[in-house]
């Protein structure tokens, strides 16, 4: 994770040494995500969108008049939640999961005001929080994964647009995994890769 994140940000660094300097831009970012889970062929579940928290920092390079590119690091929260009944009692499930995200758009800016972005994406899972909860019981469960055989670094796509109003940078991205949450296929868990929906607002500090 430490080699991918230094090779990212020497990217960045190498690319603004031939670009306009005065055009780069760096600030914080804020905002929040709607996740939920694709791909989950042969489990036995349905899973509903959950709310989650964005935050992080982004840098935006030009290459030229229209082009750049804009790598991004960010603590992302995604994951599901289900609901059903066991015996007839109701019960809800939430599954919450922490990411490193490390993004690596493309920009395209036809307009001052428009940024058009996509790119890959890396993915660190840093940890997993379950809350099961019915009306006898609530539990909770926060797991490392030190004893589990989940995917925690894993490759997703990401796509979108900026609106630029003065230092202020309003974001929308969707957003999805490339790989299965599952690692080579023996974890207990269901099987699934996560997709969302990301709001963000930002502000360019230069």
């Amino acid at each position: 994770m430490k080699k991918t994140i230094l090779f990212l940000f020497a990217l960045a660094l190498l690319v603004a040494n031939v670009s306009i300097a005065q055009d780069i831009h760096f600030g914080p970012k804020v905002g929040l995500n709607l996740a939920n889970v694709y791909d989950t062929k042969g489990e036995k579940f349905d899973a509903d969108a959950k709310l989650g928290f964005v935050a992080g920092a982004f840098l935006s390079i030009p290459i030229g008049s229209f082009l750049g590119i804009q790598p991004e690091l960010l603590y992302s929260q995604k994951g599901f939640k289900a609901s059903g009944s066991t015996l007839g009692v109701p019960y809800t499930f939430t599954r919450t999961l922490n990411y490193l995200d490390i993004p690596l758009l493309i920009t395209l800016k036809p307009t001052p005001m428009l940024t058009i972005l996509a790119g890959p994406q890396y993915s660190y899972l840093l940890s997993r929080k379950e809350v099961f909860s019915n009306s006898l019981i609530t539990t909770e469960q926060q797991d490392e994964f030190k004893n589990d055989n989940i995917r925690k670094n894993t490759l997703c796509f990401i796509g979108g647009f900026d609106v630029n109003v003065s230092r202020l940078i309003i974001g929308a991205r969707v957003g999805w995994d490339l790989y299965q949450n599952v690692g080579d296929g023996t974890s207990i868990t269901p099987r699934y890769k996560n997709v969302w929906y990301q709001v963000t607002l930002g502000f360019s500090i230069f």
